[in-house]
């Protein structure tokens, strides 16, 4: 199965792991599962990191490829598909990883309920 991790599930991997549910571990641990973080997620944590709203030092692509997680990247179909999202999520960031799952058919793990609102799996 194909899994987009959600930003706040990335930082919770590489910083403290026992805030992700059991059930989330199963699927990210499940060798079956191909994991993605969008790289929306990647700008996000970046342009937070610069505001001085996060303090992130690691190396992102570097801890990636150690929990064998790849990039997804934001492509020009999702891009469009943000013009037809209903606006029951006013996140930017959320906006476009949703569109992603969607237009990709992926399924997500957050624990953003708005997400549920939307036509995509959230695990």
């Amino acid at each position: 199965m194909n899994i987009i991790i959600d930003t706040h599930i990335f930082l919770w991997l590489a910083a403290d792991v026992k805030k992700i549910d059991k059930k989330h571990m199963q699927y990210i641990e499940d060798m079956g599962n191909r994991l993605y973080l969008s790289s929306i997620s990647i700008a996000e944590i970046m342009i937070k990191k610069s505001i001085g709203h996060l303090e992130f030092d690691a190396d992102i692509l570097m801890l990636l490829d150690e929990m064998g997680i790849e990039v997804l990247a934001f492509d020009a179909g999702s891009a469009l598909h943000l013009g037809s999202l209903p606006f029951y999520h006013r996140d930017p960031f959320d906006r476009m990883i949703l569109s992603q799952a969607i237009t990709g058919k992926y399924k997500v793990i957050s624990v953003d309920r708005k997400f549920a609102l939307y036509d995509c799996e959230l695990l």
